[in-house]
């Protein structure tokens, strides 16, 4: 999980997931959106995407074509849905709480 995190925290890296997102898409393509970064530094946070499990590859003659694999994120995902689980529960658990009390001195006043 730490690679992928480590991965997605470049925000070069983030905008190569969210074009491969829906399609494959070749190197030369990519770094032309990255018009300020050369094409052997897009290379490189292509190889530490690869690395880290979130892009598939596959080659066609000279050119390799890079698209979004889903599954590399799984991990994290499920790290961050855990905690968010976790906070809703308690949200949920403190909001009963404040009710049955709220209840409770409703049912003292009238008695």
């Amino acid at each position: 999980m730490d690679e992928v995190l480590h991965a997605v925290a470049d925000p070069t890296r983030r905008g190569i997931l969210r074009l491969v997102r829906d399609q494959e898409v070749s190197a030369g393509e990519l770094a032309g959106h990255f018009p300020g970064i050369s094409r052997p530094a897009v290379s490189q946070h292509l190889r530490v995407l690869t690395a880290a499990g979130l892009l598939a590859v596959r080659r066609e003659g000279n050119r390799r074509l890079y698209r979004l694999r889903p599954a590399g994120l799984t991990e994290v995902s499920r790290f961050f849905d855990d905690l968010w689980t976790d906070r809703l529960g308690r949200l949920k658990r403190a909001a009963e709480q404040a009710e049955r009390e709220r209840t409770s001195e409703d049912t003292e006043g009238t008695g």
